[in-house]
């Protein structure tokens, strides 16, 4: 088999993922918490903790690192431009698409994200180990690609600029209580101008392993809160930890998304941000 024989989409079935377990190009990518992980995880894959995910800075907690940081990224996953990368969690897909989006951002986009994870993967009954495999780095990692990320990101100063000119449309997947600011996870609480409200895990279905609801159910939810999936869309959440499953979705609803991974622990911490409180979701 060769790297051209992988007929894997953004979004799989467990079961899809089986017929490649341990090929050489197959990079499976774990990102539940370690206990789960060394209690139970799917064959061959690598555990990476989220905190290589993001950088910190003294008003924003999630964003992208840096090219050093992005670096030692590339290295924990060990991929090559060859590789194709699938990624899972124990949460319904948050951290893992926030996994995938830093990929694009490096201008990497051979991703996919397991439908319910490792709940997923355990409701269709295939097989988990706890032994954890070695690994030999490879000879040639993924490059950065600067220019992909702008294609993927969104920074302060031209949100802020957008939603000044009112010509930008917003999607917040915080809780209800954290959109209305009722709820305070910053210096204010509330939300971006013109933001409208749907909770990322609205798209998860409890009683089938945290696999998505039916993408027709979730696009429909969305048009009748408001949203034009015609039109451009910018996710954010506390710290594009949540949003990184909204980004897939909107991915794979073929909507043109950025994400903003400043997010509200950046519009919410600085004092001269224009908020929203108190207001219900339409």
């Amino acid at each position: 088999m060769t790297d051209t024989d992988f007929k894997l989409g953004l979004l799989i079935e467990p079961e899809q993922l089986v017929p490649y377990l341990g090929h050489e190009l197959i990079r499976v990518i774990d990102l539940s918490r370690a206990s789960v992980y060394e209690q139970l995880h799917i064959p061959h894959a690598i555990h990476l903790q989220p905190k290589y995910l993001v950088a910190q800075n003294e008003q924003a907690n999630g964003v992208l690192p840096d090219v050093d940081g992005l670096k030692t990224f590339i290295e924990k996953l060990n991929i090559s431009p060859q590789h194709h990368v699938v990624v899972y969690d124990d949460e319904g897909g948050a951290w893992a698409g926030r996994l995938i989006w830093n990929l694009h951002c490096l201008g990497f986009t051979r991703t996919s994200l397991i439908n319910g994870g490792i709940h997923g993967w355990l409701g269709a009954g295939l097989p988990t180990t706890s032994e954890v495999e070695p690994y030999k780095p490879v000879a040639e990692l993924v490059a950065i690609d600067e220019q992909a990320v702008q294609q993927h990101r969104i920074e302060y100063d031209e949100l802020l600029n957008a939603v000044n000119h009112k010509n930008i449309q917003l999607w917040d997947c915080r809780t209800i209580d954290e959109y209305t600011g009722l709820r305070l996870a910053a210096r204010r609480g509330g939300h971006i101008p013109n933001a409208l409200h749907f909770e990322w895990s609205t798209a998860l279905n409890r009683e089938n392993h945290l696999k998505l609801h039916p993408l027709e159910r979730t696009q429909q939810r969305l048009e009748q809160l408001g949203f034009n999936l015609q039109q451009p869309v910018v996710v954010y959440c506390q710290s594009h930890h949540r949003s990184g499953l909204a980004y897939i979705l909107a991915k794979l609803l073929n909507w043109q998304v950025r994400a903003y991974d400043g997010a509200w622990s950046e519009w919410g911490n600085r004092l001269d941000s224009p908020i929203i409180s108190g207001e219900s979701p339409s």
